[in-house]
């Protein structure tokens, strides 16, 4: 059952992605990483991957083995390449700002590599950014601030981000905070400039968030806004979510290099973890292939102008063009009712517009894709009109925990763009222009491959519906 285009763990564990760093013309991802996970036992490592194209990654073993030294195994932080030899390790040598917890405090220690992120050393045996005395003090994330020359770090501590600046990213001075008392546990953190399609830059601060109290999702919550060097304000109070279903937790967004290593401020990447907390160990992929842990596919990211506000679009990293091993151009299908499609694939992009007449418009259109032989077992993705909302619901299939997802949805416009992404252990729905997706981690049989168009109580056309399907080589 392991995906075929998706990123997944060699054996045993793996959680949360650390955002990927650039070097010698490939990006270099790490995530948490556990070698004794089926056996029982515990603790995390860092594992590496390198990848040109954010499709097809190559695993490059642990970088940082668990248990190292006395403050116990690392987790999330980030990494960032100190070219100004600011921390005195050299030039160009890679940084790690991980969280360790021993005796279960939990701070902010520097580790540091001279062989370009293969292999990395403690810098000494102090946390750089002490626990002032709080439960929850992890997941660092550390940009350079041009404007000010010197490092900023946003802290996950509970429900607030802290803010630190450092001339070297030894010492660390608390500048400032972000507090939100009603999104859950705050993890993760991101904040990176980003340039939108109207040409104005624009500051986006980032937070793995959990809005289920509110009817929210609990994903990767974002807002545009100003920052100063020591807060950030938002353009707006409430977040948007650059994803609304179960399974896009712990991401991380990375910058664009084109060809001559030069960052694109128009265009970031982001990758999440395709799993969530309250149901981290549910998963057949234990007993059928000896592991536990995907990512959900990359996405190319970019910083949109909207009626009022801007706001982040989500598409599939367009290399995923690069591995495609058959293409099935099936055109234009008028439904009503349902329709079969003679295409089966358990690994595929599907895309179309579905269109339907705004004074008549069907109560509910959409797909039925893990579709089983007789039926029965499907993962539903559309548009419920009457709501109105799209959706994707996993109920109707082996699944961690039934639920189903809901985004607004105009009835009157009388179309949307739909992108759909179906891998042995996934569905992804982007919607529009991508301000939309829903993730979802789904357990379909091995011959549950087929796919069935829907218009309930009224007629849609499907309008130049493609299937491509999807193949990464080792």
């Amino acid at each position: 059952m392991r995906p075929v285009y998706h990123f997944s763990v060699a054996d045993n564990w793996k959680n949360d992605p650390q955002r990927p760093i650039y070097l010698d013309g490939e990006y270099h991802y790490y995530y948490l990483y556990n070698a004794d996970y089926i056996t029982g036992g515990g603790g995390t490592s860092w594992r590496r991957a390198t990848t040109t194209d954010h499709v097809a990654f190559r695993d490059r073993g642990v970088s940082i083995p668990k248990f190292s030294n006395n403050n116990g195994d690392c987790w999330s932080g980030c990494l960032v390449v100190d070219e100004r030899n600011t921390s005195g390790y050299g030039a160009g040598a890679v940084i790690a700002l991980v969280t360790q917890a021993p005796e279960g405090r939990q701070a902010q220690y520097l580790w540091y590599s001279t062989d370009r992120g293969r292999s990395f050393q403690p810098g000494g045996t102090e946390p750089v950014l002490p626990n002032p005395g709080v439960h929850d003090f992890r997941d660092p994330k550390v940009i350079w601030d041009e404007d000010r020359q010197r490092w900023f770090m946003a802290n996950a501590e509970g429900q607030k981000l802290g803010f630190y600046a450092s001339p070297d990213l030894r010492s660390w001075q608390r500048v400032g905070e972000f507090v939100r008392s009603d999104l859950g546990l705050l993890e993760c953190p991101d904040l990176f400039l980003m340039t939108a399609d109207d040409g104005t830059p624009h500051w986006v601060l980032g937070t793995s968030a959990n809005g289920k109290g509110r009817g929210l999702p609990a994903t990767y919550a974002y807002w545009t806004g100003v920052f100063d060097g020591s807060s950030f304000t938002p353009d707006h109070p409430e977040p948007e979510w650059l994803d609304y279903g179960f399974d896009f937790y712990g991401a991380v967004t990375y910058p664009h290099h084109d060809a001559s290593g030069a960052v694109d401020p128009g265009l970031r990447r982001a990758i999440g973890w395709a799993n969530f907390w309250d149901y981290p160990h549910n998963t057949p992929t234990l007993a059928t292939d000896g592991y536990n842990g995907d990512d959900m596919i990359v996405r190319d990211v970019r910083l949109k102008r909207g009626t009022g506000a801007y706001y982040l679009t989500s598409a599939p990293t367009s290399a995923l063009g690069n591995h495609v091993k058959r293409t099935h151009r099936l055109g234009d299908l008028a439904v009503t009712g349902t329709k079969d499609l003679k295409v089966r694939s358990l690994a595929y992009d599907l895309s179309c517009e579905v269109v339907w007449d705004p004074a008549a418009p069907p109560a509910n259109l959409g797909l039925e894709v893990c579709r089983a032989p007789g039926g029965g077992r499907h993962v539903a993705a559309g548009a419920y009109l009457r709501g109105p909302f799209t959706y994707v619901n996993r109920g109707p299939t082996i699944n961690p925990t039934a639920g189903e997802t809901q985004t607004a949805v105009d009835p009157s416009a009388g179309r949307f763009a739909l992108r759909i992404l179906v891998d042995r252990t996934s569905v992804e729905m982007f919607v529009g222009d991508g301000r939309v997706v829903h993730s979802h981690r789904v357990f379909p049989l091995e011959g549950d491959d087929g796919i069935r168009l829907y218009a309930h109580e009224g007629a849609a056309l499907f309008r130049d519906l493609t299937i491509r399907e999807i193949a990464v080589s080792p």
